[in-house]
């Protein structure tokens, strides 16, 4: 039988090393922050903004956008794994 929508739960424990991914999903973490921090510098820097073409501070703009969007995803698979452990 061929369905539109199926979820399966298999238990991580015996698959995956838990502490082993939290360890990596915080280095994750923590270079991401770093992306942040670059960006925000970048587009805190008046001069910066000013004389940069557009597409260059927009594209700053979305890297700090993206960055933020992906530190609350590994924050939530952080929260969820804990919850494993």
């Amino acid at each position: 039988i061929v369905c539109e929508k199926a979820e399966a739960f298999i238990p991580l424990a015996s698959l995956v090393d838990l502490d082993k991914e939290r360890e990596r999903i915080d280095k994750e973490i923590d270079r991401v922050q770093g992306e942040i921090v670059r960006a925000q510098g970048k587009l805190a820097n008046e001069k910066f903004v000013a004389h940069a073409p557009e597409a260059v501070v927009a594209l700053e703009r979305k890297k700090r956008s993206d960055s933020l969007e992906k530190i609350a995803s590994l924050e939530e698979s952080l929260k969820e794994l804990k919850k494993k452990i």
